[in-house]
């Protein structure tokens, strides 16, 4: 009887298999380094990035990070790819954590928590609804407004005048829900006063007609309701034939652009211009609605 001992292991025999499938001389070859050469920035470059970076969320805080990649790839601090997202937001974690960039000048709004608010006593919660008190500003005014936003992105840039002037506002994320525009539609059917809707968009095919989505939706939901859909007021000089988030001007007709890609997208806007249409249609809706009461 043969001893297993004195068969050939395993791995002899797999040596024995590479040796013979591998004509001798090409191993080199077959084996050789990859000649691609990855240009790494230098610590100066990267010290640049990381300043300009800053300065633009300096500038127009509250940001996503989304937000400040595409301010950066539009001033070519960073080339438009996910490697160019990579490093954006490395530099953002790493100006939070060495107390550079406040926490507070990045939004997250995918992520939140949920948990009832309880109170230690009767007192206390009487104190915190005082402190949180305010009077329903549209209590008294014939008419009832909303502004849908197409970015989510944006909401935490157009909330803080949103909840100035007690305006719902409504974040779609482009074309928004049957179920969120069916609840949307059901509060306004029951309004017994006209309800005026801005609709925050791109300027480009697809945002147009989101916009027109939304409005023959609430309109077909809510048969009942006196609905008054427009865009935003633009201020004096610009195109209202819509809203063109980088300060360009659209030409008159869209030609075989309106089949391509937008060149105007409100993600890639800047925030603080974006803010000021905002107030701007807050105080129009403020104006409209007391001249009809």
């Amino acid at each position: 009887m043969t001893n297993l001992f004195d068969l050939p292991s395993i791995r002899d025999q797999l040596i024995d298999l590479a040796q013979l499938s591998t004509p001798a001389g090409n191993v080199a070859e077959n084996y050789r380094a990859s000649p691609i050469k990855r240009l790494r920035a230098t610590k100066a470059e990267v010290e640049r990035r990381r300043e300009s970076l800053h300065e633009i969320v300096s500038a127009m805080k509250p940001m996503t990070v989304r937000q400040v990649f595409y301010q950066a790839t539009v001033r070519s601090i960073v080339e438009k790819t996910e490697a160019g997202y990579n490093k954006v937001q490395t530099d953002l974690v790493l100006l939070r954590k060495a107390g550079i960039l406040p926490y507070g000048w990045l939004a997250d709004n995918t992520r939140w928590q949920r948990k009832p608010r309880t109170f230690g006593s009767v007192e206390h919660a009487l104190q915190y609804t005082a402190r949180l008190y305010r009077k329903a500003l549209w209590a008294d005014v014939g008419a009832y407004a909303e502004i849908w936003l197409e970015k989510d992105a944006l909401s935490g840039v157009v909330y803080p005048i949103t909840s100035t002037f007690d305006v719902p506002l409504m974040v779609a994320r482009g074309y928004a829900s049957l179920s969120f525009l069916h609840s949307a539609a059901e509060y306004i059917n029951e309004l017994d006063v006209p309800t005026y809707i801005y609709h925050l968009g791109d300027f480009d095919p697809s945002g147009v007609n989101a916009g027109q989505k939304i409005e023959a939706t609430l309109r077909a939901l809510a048969p009942r309701a006196e609905i008054h859909f427009e865009g935003l007021p633009l201020p004096p000089g610009r195109s209202r034939r819509g809203i063109c988030r980088r300060g360009r001007r659209r030409p008159a007709t869209a030609g075989p652009r309106a089949l391509g890609t937008s060149q105007s997208s409100s993600t890639r806007s800047n925030p603080t211009v974006c803010a000021k249409s905002c107030r701007m249609c807050s105080r129009h809706i403020c104006r409209r609605t007391s001249s009809q009461s």
